[in-house]
C-alpha cells in the first residue's frame, strides 16, 4: 500500500509538472516567465520543509498530509479558471508551500517502516515515486492534455490528490509517535534544526552527499538535451531519449540493489558509487557521439541510484536517533536546494565554459568526494544503530 500511495503521488506530480509547462507555453509565456514558473515550484519547498518537519514531530503525519493534499488539489482544480501566465505563476507558488506537507509526512513514515521491511527495500519508496514522476507522468501528461484539454487535465490531477487522501489512512495510520514531547514551531526551533547540520557529523555528511547527487541529477536533466543536440548533432527526440536511458538505470538500481547495499556496507557502496559517478560524468564530458553519451547516462543512473539507497538507509537511522520528522524536513530541504544549485549555477558556469565542460567539473567534484571518503572512512561508514527507546 505504501508503494501504491508513493506511485500515485509521483504520477500526479509528473503529470502536473509537464502539464504546467505545456499550459504556460499555450498561454504565451516568454522565457523569463517560464523560468519564474519553473522556479516557483521550489520556493515553498525550500521555505517550508523544516517547519513541516517540526509539525510532523508535534502532530504526526496524517493530518498534515491530508491538509496539504486537499489545499494543493483545490488550487490545481482552480488553476485553469483564469487563463493568465501571472495567475499560473501565483498558483504554482501557492501549491509549492503545501507540497512539503505531503512528502515530508510520507518520508517520515517511510523512515519508521524501513525498520520493519528491512533496508533492502530502501530504494523502493524513491523508485516508485520516480517511476511515476519521470517515466509515466510526462508521457501521460501529453496524452491527457490532447484528449481532455488543460482544464480537464488539471481537474484529473486534483482527483488524484483526493485519491491520495483516501489511501493515506492505510499508510500513515501505522506511524507510531515518539514518546518524547515535541517542541513547538518557533523561529528559534527552526534555527536549531539547521544547527543539527553543524553539530551532527553523520547527518552533515549525508546532506552534503545528497546535495551533490541532486545537483548532478538536476544538471543532467536540464541540459543533456541541448548538449546532445549541439555536441552529437542528434535530433531532439534522440537527445530526449538520453533522459530515459539514465532514468531506467536509476530506477532499476533503486528497486534491485537495496540488498547489495545491506550486504556490502555503506562505506564500500559510497566509494564505489563515487567512483562510478565520477567516471560517468567524465564520459559525458568527453563524448562527441550519441552512444558514448548513452553509456555515460546509463553509468550515471546506476551510480546515483546506489548513492540514493545508501543515503536513504543512513537518513532513516539518523531519523530514529534524533527525530524522523526533523530529519525528513532537513532532507527535503537539501535535495531541492541541490537541484536548484545544479540547474542555475550549472547553467551560469556552462554559459562561460560550455555546458558539456560542466560535466568535467562535476566529475572532479565526485573525485574529490572519493578521495575524502578514502581518507576519512568514518564519514561514509554506517551510522550507529538507533537506541531501542522508541
Amino acid at each position: 500500500m505504501f508503494a501504491a500511495l508513493s506511485s500515485v503521488m509521483g504520477l500526479s506530480v509528473g503529470v502536473a509538472k509537464v502539464t504546467t509547462t505545456l499550459y504556460a507555453l499555450d498561454l504565451g509565456a516568454d522565457e523569463a516567465m517560464l523560468g519564474l514558473i519553473s522556479g516557483s515550484q521550489s520556493v515553498g519547498v525550500l521555505m517550508m520543509s523544516i517547519p513541516i518537519g517540526l509539525l510532523v514531530e508535534r502532530f504526526g503525519p496524517s493530518r498534515l498530509f491530508v491538509l496539504g493534499s486537499l489545499v494543493a488539489g483545490a488550487v490545481y482544480a482552480a488553476l485553469p479558471s483564469v487563463p493568465s501566465p501571472v495567475f499560473l505563476l501565483a498558483c504554482t507558488t501557492a501549491i509549492s508551500f503545501f507540497m512539503p506537507m505531503r512528502f515530508v509526512s510520507l518520508s517520515t513514515v517511510f523512515m519508521q517502516q524501513l525498520e520493519t521491511v528491512g533496508e533492502g527495500k530502501a530504494g523502493w519508496y524513491r523508485g516508485t515515486h520516480m517511476a511515476g514522476m519521470f517515466l509515466i507522468g510526462p508521457v501521460l501528461a501529453a496524452s491527457l492534455t490532447r484528449s481532455l484539454g488543460f482544464p480537464g487535465t488539471y481537474r484529473l490531477i486534483a482527483l488524484t490528490f483526493l485519491l491520495t487522501v483516501a489511501l493515506s489512512p492505510l499508510v500513515l495510520g501505522r506511524y507510531a509517535t515518539r514518546a518524547a514531547p515535541a517542541r513547538s514551531l518557533r523561529l528559534a526551533n527552526v534555527r536549531s534544526e539547521l544547527a543539527l547540520l553543524a553539530h551532527d557529523v553523520e547527518l552533515r555528511s549525508v546532506c552534503v552527499i545528497e546535495f551533490a547527487a541532486q545537483s548532478v541529477n538536476s544538471f543532467f536533466m536540464f541540459f543533456i538535451i541541448p548538449i546532445g543536440m549541439l555536441v552529437a548533432g542528434v535530433t531532439a527526440a534522440d537527445a530526449s531519449g538520453l533522459l530515459a536511458w539514465q532514468g531506467i538505470t536509476f530506477i532499476f538500481a533503486l528497486f534491485t540493489m537495496g540488498d547489495l547495499v545491506s550486504r556490502v556496507g555503506h562505506e564500500r557502496v559510497y566509494l564505489g558509487s563515487f567512483a562510478l559517478t565520477a567516471g560517468a560524468l567524465l564520459v559525458l564530458g568527453l563524448s562527441r557521439d550519441l552512444w558514448p553519451l548513452r553509456a555515460g547516462g546509463l553509468l550515471l543512473g546506476l551510480g546515483l541510484g546506489l548513492l540514493q539507497i545508501a543515503n536513504l538507509t543512513r537518513i532513516a537511522r539518523i531519523g530514529a536517533r534524533v527525530g524522523r520528522g526533523k530529519v525528513a524536513g532537513l532532507h527535503a530541504l537539501v535535495g531541492p536546494s541541490g537541484g536548484l544549485f545544479g540547474s542555475t549555477v550549472g547553467g551560469l558556469v556552462g554559459r562561460s565554459f560550455g555546458l558539456q565542460t560542466m560535466f568535467l567539473f562535476l566529475s572532479a567534484l565526485f573525485g574529490l568526494l572519493l578521495v575524502m571518503a578514502r581518507r576519512v572512512p568514518s564519514v561514509v561508514a554506517s551510522v550507529r544503530e538507533p537506541a531501542p527507546a522508541e
